[in-house]
């Protein structure tokens, strides 16, 4: 089993949208797959059309496996399994903050009850917190999406120097650009300085900024379901198979 966790300390660079895709494509090319929901908006559940269940408080979620595995819902796609969020996990943090071993909780609770499953997607909240010390250090790798602004390549350099604080693998961190307008100079300004300052912590795959993305929550289907491996779909297919190279 390996832990992709699809996490940024800055919102909206499409996390959720990655994560939906990867583990849509991860499924489609014969991967057991459990996409869980940390972020309690619960937007993957809602791409996927699949409610979460109100009987997994945040308690329950690193206590009681068989909770756990009983929250756990099948996607309309084979081979693709979610653990949708639901409001309590906004209190994670809380939770964690009173538990023993409190940075290695979720590490455990994903052993324990995603044992069935090849890879396991995190799709994280835009934060750092006791929950993201507990991803970075439950996750094989860290993918992190950055648009190439000049605020994502300042909160990219602030996770690598927390990981570095911290002492957390930070060769487990890979960045990718998300959101890419190659019309735009900044964006091209700012991937040739990243790739230049970061050669070995950026894929090669990047995500465009795409109306077909955003039309995701009207068709609530991950990409290539409606549009096949063109555009936005084919640059998710590029992302999964050079990821899967990383690990």
């Amino acid at each position: 089993m390996k832990t992709i966790a699809c996490y940024s300390n800055k919102g909206g660079v499409g996390k959720t949208a990655t994560s939906v895709n990867l583990a849509h494509s991860l499924a489609s090319a014969g991967y057991r797959v459990l996409l869980c929901d940390l972020d309690p908006q619960g937007a993957s559940g809602f791409y996927l059309r699949v409610k979460p269940s109100r009987k997994l408080k945040e308690d329950r979620f690193f206590r009681d496996v068989k909770r756990f595995t009983g929250a756990i819902r099948g996607s309309d796609y084979d081979n693709l399994d979610i653990l949708p969020a639901n409001m309590t996990f906004r209190e994670f943090d809380i939770f964690l903050s009173r538990m023993k071993n409190s940075r290695s909780r979720l590490k455990k609770a994903l052993k324990a009850g995603g044992g069935d499953y090849d890879i396991i997607l995190l799709d994280c909240p835009p934060n750092i917190s006791i929950l993201s010390e507990n991803v970075f250090r439950a996750a094989d790798l860290v993918l992190v999406p950055v648009i190439p602004t000049t605020l994502s390549e300042r909160t990219f350099e602030q996770l690598l120097d927390f990981f570095r604080q911290r002492n957390l693998k930070h060769k487990k961190v890979m960045g990718f650009f998300s959101m890419v307008q190659a019309t735009k100079k900044l964006h091209g300004d700012t991937m040739t300085r990243m790739l230049g300052a970061y050669p070995k912590r950026f894929l090669a795959a990047a995500i465009p900024f795409a109306a077909d993305i955003e039309k995701m929550g009207i068709h609530r289907a991950p990409v290539a379901e409606f549009t096949g491996k063109r555009g936005a779909g084919k640059a998710y297919d590029a992302l999964w198979r050079e990821l899967m190279e990383q690990l």
